[in-house]
């Protein structure tokens, strides 16, 4: 039932904006896009640069070309490189504005107006950073009631690469917030740079990078993901598809074609079925999703066959097939090419085409489905999609073949393959920044690794530290929003791969002097993986800013904890950040905490005592950890005295 509300709560996202497999039809000359004009494409009308420190800038020229660069009357002069680039570096300044920004290269000039100086804030993560503000609580309203010239933001569209982008492909427009530009912007983010931006009084900009559903191995640049050899494979054959991207479709057609002739015992007798010249009169008529098979261990194959007619004009001009969802891994040739796979059940299959798949007259598409074997997307929205956008529709009539069954495991996705890629969206989405000035980063991701909380302990201080290598900022400070409460609330104590999650974003932010926390738990909804209380979370995220980031003397978040110690037969859990005292909400007691003895656990009730819990006859023979909040969705009431809810743990005992 809850994985069936994940990916109602995830259906969203399954758009067919959410293009998967833009990484294959680019090429090695996509990292050197050439721009008309000569500043960079994050440059842009009421943008935002960082105070107090030296402003980068950059842009195209023509080759060994003198360019100069000025902002507010300061004047730094440059030369291109021989392919026209060219990085200049303009004095520190103060907060203030607006000025006008003007690169100048022989007789081309572009100029920039409305420009502020203050701070510049970068947001990402998944779909919880990326939920809009007008759809959030108390939104209903209106987000604001009047303009805030003072705060701005830019938006990164979505874009896989398989190479690091040195510009984007088009400019990124900045937007002054007011109530018509606001439901647009990330509501967390909103919220957090509003609260920032009220409270110091200085311009402040946000600039948004994130895709929902997606794994933080796709926002990690694959030199530093390299370091992992479990990567490396597919990072090698990324490498290759952004050098000749027929040859990484080759190579990753090859890696799923020995991974099916290992594991399915059926695949001599139906890898003909992927080919043109297939017999398929005698297979059953299904439309859609009618052929739906309960979901089973080991899982089931299903295969869906049709053709379709096309111009000559039409084959010319398609760029991509739009295939909807499908539950759960696919495989597609057409024409007996191999075009993509994907896993993600929720997420929409957008694959592109190379030149010379499609033909005038005949073709044929082949689908290869393991899990419950269904094509469960509209089927209005499937379709062959031309350069224009003009959309070829498919015909909701397949020819159906039940297959086999896979007795374990799933086949090898391509590392460009959106939402689990490696690389591809820092690539196109990160990397296009370059040095930018900011003040902080506010992550808020984690759901899509929640299988792998281990592997998530590896991932994110490596995240951290690849993005401040991005941006030369070795100290810069990072916001980490932890994942919120989502699924079934406990009856016993068990398991809990969100709880797990939780624990390693909560140690890599205790173990990093520049990094803050930001608890969701309490403003959750167990129903949906995007609850809508978003201000709070925003909120919070600016409270841990102005500690860590600003420097001011105030906690930066709720009361953790600091250590569990033995007293008679009770166990004393300590905390940091309570100086003001412990409370409980609706109980006497704080509930959530669990002794536990090995993996045997058992709820305890705590007591307050000042800034530290005492769990009542929880010294146990044999009870050597304790934890709290130790669920996927956990009902706490354990409050710190600035009314923030303690961070969740799991603790040995001393």
């Amino acid at each position: 039932m809850i994985r069936a509300q994940a990916i109602r709560a995830l259906a969203w996202l399954a758009l067919p904006l959410s293009l998967g497999g833009h990484a294959p039809a680019a090429s090695a000359q996509a990292a050197d896009v050439p721009s008309p004009a000569l500043l960079g494409h994050i440059f842009g009308d009421h943008g935002v640069l960082q105070r107090d420190r030296p402003i980068p800038v950059w842009g195209r020229a023509a080759p060994r070309a003198a360019v100069s660069v000025t902002l507010a009357g300061r004047t730094v002069a440059v030369r291109a490189d021989a392919s026209g680039r060219w990085n200049a570096t303009l004095p520190a300044m103060p907060a203030g504005g607006p000025y006008t920004l003007t690169a100048t290269s022989g007789a081309t000039r572009q100029t920039l107006s409305d420009m502020l100086v203050g701070d510049v804030y970068l947001c990402g993560g998944q779909s919880n950073m990326e939920f809009p503000a007008r759809r959030a609580t108390g939104a209903w309203g209106g987000v604001i009631q009047r303009a805030m010239p003072s705060l701005r933001f830019a938006h990164v569209e979505r874009d896989s690469q398989p190479a690091a982008l040195r510009d984007f492909a088009k400019p990124v427009a900045w937007k002054i917030v007011d109530p018509q530009s606001v439901g647009d912007a990330s509501a967390v983010c909103f919220h957090m740079a509003a609260t920032l931006q009220r409270h110091l009084g200085i311009p402040i900009g946000f600039i948004e990078s994130f895709w929902g559903g997606t794994t933080i191995e796709n926002w990690i640049a694959a030199p530093a993901l390299g370091t992992i050899p479990d990567y490396r494979p597919r990072l090698a054959t990324l490498a290759r598809t952004a050098r000749d991207p027929d040859a990484g479709l080759r190579e990753q057609d090859a890696r799923d074609d020995a991974w099916w002739r290992a594991h399915y015992p059926s695949w001599n007798a139906e890898r003909a079925w992927r080919g043109v010249d297939v017999d398929a009169s005698s297979w059953p008529i299904a439309r859609s999703s009618v052929a739906n098979t309960p979901a089973t261990t080991p899982l089931t194959v299903g295969w869906y066959r049709q053709t379709f007619d096309l111009s000559a004009a039409q084959a010319a001009a398609a760029t991509r097939i739009g295939l909807g969802t499908i539950d759960r891994h696919d495989s597609v040739w057409i024409n007996g090419r191999w075009i993509g796979a994907n896993d993600a059940e929720w997420f929409w299959r957008d694959y592109p085409l190379r030149p010379g798949v499609l033909h005038a007259g005949r073709n044929v598409i082949a689908i290869r489905v393991l899990g419950r074997a269904s094509l469960t997307g509209d089927p209005a929205q499937r379709a062959i999609v031309l350069d224009d956008g003009t959309r070829v529709p498919l015909a909701d009539r397949w020819s159906y073949h039940r297959g086999g069954a896979v007795p374990d495991g799933t086949p090898p996705i391509a590392a460009w393959q959106v939402p689990n890629s490696l690389s591809t969206l820092y690539n196109g989405m990160v990397a296009p920044l370059g040095g930018y000035g900011l003040r902080l980063v506010a992550w808020y991701q984690g759901e899509a690794n929640v299988g792998d909380p281990a592997g998530y302990a590896r991932l994110l201080p490596m995240l951290m530290t690849d993005w401040r290598r991005q941006f030369g900022q070795p100290a810069l400070p990072f916001m980490v929003a932890q994942i919120a409460s989502f699924g079934p609330p406990p009856i016993r104590p068990g398991d809990a791969p969100r709880a797990a999650l939780r624990d390693v974003q909560a140690r890599v932010v205790r173990a990093d002097p520049a990094a803050g926390l930001a608890v969701t738990i309490d403003v959750s909804d167990r129903f949906d993986v995007h609850a809508p209380q978003k201000r709070l979370v925003g909120e919070r995220l600016a409270r841990a800013a102005r500690a860590v980031a600003y420097g001011e003397a105030i906690t930066a978040g709720g009361p953790q904890v600091s250590g569990v110690s033995r007293q008679g037969t009770d166990l004393i859990v300590t905390f940091d950040r309570a100086a003001g005292g412990l409370f409980t909400y609706s109980s006497d007691v704080a509930i959530g905490f669990e002794a536990c003895a090995g993996s045997d656990c058992r709820y305890v009730a705590g007591q307050v005592e000042g800034g530290a819990i005492r769990l009542r006859g929880a010294n146990r023979p044999g009870t050597n950890r304790v934890r709290y909040g130790w669920a996927d969705a956990p009902f706490v009431n354990l409050y710190g005295a600035d009314d923030l809810p303690a961070v969740p743990f799991a603790s040995d005992v001393r």
